[in-house]
């Protein structure tokens, strides 16, 4: 009861402020009054609460603000909430709202998968864990990262070093995520190894993969041309996820964004049978 109630009651204020039935504890029992709706609403939150807590995870405000507002959509939160996609380094990564758990679903359906939305809604980071996932479980035998070399509002000039140096500042957000996802001693030994590899997109000409989990980041800015051939080198037993947010377009004026045209294809093709999937 502790649990669910939080530190200082700090989760029941939360729900008794969130749902419109009233809440009464009374030692272990809960006595909710009001109308039929709203005391169905709070006992299928409050059971909700306890799944997740027997499952182990811990609880937190935002969790219990998530159930809830989850619960108002006819969703059942422990679902999203209590599925594990990777753990590591004592933290796991899992989804923490409904879209997101639509996202790693597609990702898991799908061949490819196209992740559009604002910064922060967790379209690369997700999209990663699911690669570290699929190398770690053996569905594919090496994981490719990859985004644009666009520089975003400045210019950087010739930067010094050698071209893994060039390149580094580019691709770095991805390291970052990769840091979080794996022990940071093996991550020098799977890049020299070739079992992840992160490159600009340019260096994807010519290419066929196979037997690779491919993300494509930032993909808001590539050309039509770049999306188009980025998209053919899929190869045998590979997964593509895409991911970009269409308001954060740095290309010069005049170059029409890929994920762009990707989106009004697939919006336009959305209503014929023949062009789902």
């Amino acid at each position: 009861m502790v649990t669910v109630l939080g530190p200082r009651d700090e989760f029941l204020g939360i729900m008794e402020r969130e749902l419109a039935a009233d809440i009464h504890v009374r030692g272990n029992q809960f006595t909710l009054n009001g109308t039929t709706g709203d005391i169905a609403a709070a006992a299928e939150a409050l059971t909700e609460i306890v799944t997740i807590i027997r499952t182990g995870q811990g609880l937190s405000a935002e969790t219990v603000e998530r159930v809830i507002a989850m619960g108002a959509d006819g969703v059942h939160p422990a679902e999203i909430l209590t599925q594990d996609i990777l753990s590591s380094r004592g933290r796991t990564i899992r989804p923490k709202t409904l879209n997101q758990k639509r996202y790693v679903d597609a990702i898991d359906t799908h061949t490819i998968t196209f992740g559009i939305g604002p910064a922060g809604t967790g379209k690369t980071y997700l999209a990663m864990a699911k690669a570290v996932q699929a190398l770690q479980s053996k569905q594919v035998n090496r994981i490719i990262l990859t985004r644009p070399a666009i520089e975003a509002g400045e210019r950087l000039g010739y930067l010094p070093g050698t071209l893994s140096d060039k390149i580094d500042p580019y691709l770095r957000p991805l390291y970052d995520a990769l840091h979080d996802m794996l022990d940071p001693d093996s991550i020098p030994k799977l890049l020299t190894g070739g079992v992840i590899e992160v490159a600009p997109l340019a260096y994807m000409r010519g290419r066929t993969l196979n037997d690779a989990f491919i993300v494509l980041d930032e993909a808001q800015n590539t050309s039509m041309e770049q999306m188009k051939m980025f998209l053919t080198r899929l190869g045998f037993g590979s997964k593509i996820v895409v991911t970009g947010d269409i308001t954060q377009i740095d290309l010069p004026g005049g170059v029409r964004s890929g994920l762009r045209a990707v989106q009004e294809i697939l919006t336009r093709g959305a209503g014929d049978p023949r062009r789902r999937g």
